[in-house]
């Protein structure tokens, strides 16, 4: 009888010490990948105009390396896309308008879709968050930065996706 108890001793020493020593380098894993990103970068931008009668949609995804844009007309089964890569300075020129402080506080407005209109949406994500506005060129004060970055963008595009 006096095995079973040491085994079970040990088992329970074991299960004590080895699993949270292990379970603790998997957090320093991630901990020390998090650390490379600055969690107020952004690492991409969505831009969405979707709506209509017709159900229209352009939808278009920059990250620090490419760009990909899709267009469509659902009620005609019309779809495309476009992919290109980008150079780190190009995705420095597209969200160098944009202020990281002022990510907070950019008012999204009613959406359009209701009455067969079309809605703008950015989608703003940086590794901490990401920001998500609907219609938000009613905020004057921060949509000029927003509206950079379209200007900027549209200047990469073909002309299709603009």
């Amino acid at each position: 009888m006096m095995p079973a108890i040491k085994n079970t001793y040990l088992k329970l020493l074991f299960s004590m010490f080895l699993l949270p020593a292990f379970f603790s380098c998997d957090k320093k894993k991630e901990q020390s990948s998090d650390s490379h990103q600055n969690p107020n970068e952004i690492t991409s931008i969505s831009l969405s105009n979707i709506g209509g009668d017709q159900g229209d949609y352009k939808i278009i995804k920059v990250t620090k390396d490419s760009i990909h844009a899709e267009q469509g007309i659902t009620a005609r089964q019309v779809h495309k896309e476009w992919d290109s890569a980008i150079s780190i300075q190009t995705w420095n020129n597209l969200i160098s308008s944009i202020n990281i402080k002022d990510l907070d506080v950019i008012q999204s407005s009613p959406s359009k879709q209701s009455v067969d209109g079309i809605d703008e949406t950015f989608q703003i994500r940086t590794p901490k968050k990401s920001h998500i506005y609907v219609n938000s060129y009613a905020d004057t004060l921060h949509y000029r930065q927003l509206k950079q970055f379209k200007e900027q963008l549209y200047i990469i595009l073909p002309t299709e996706y603009q």
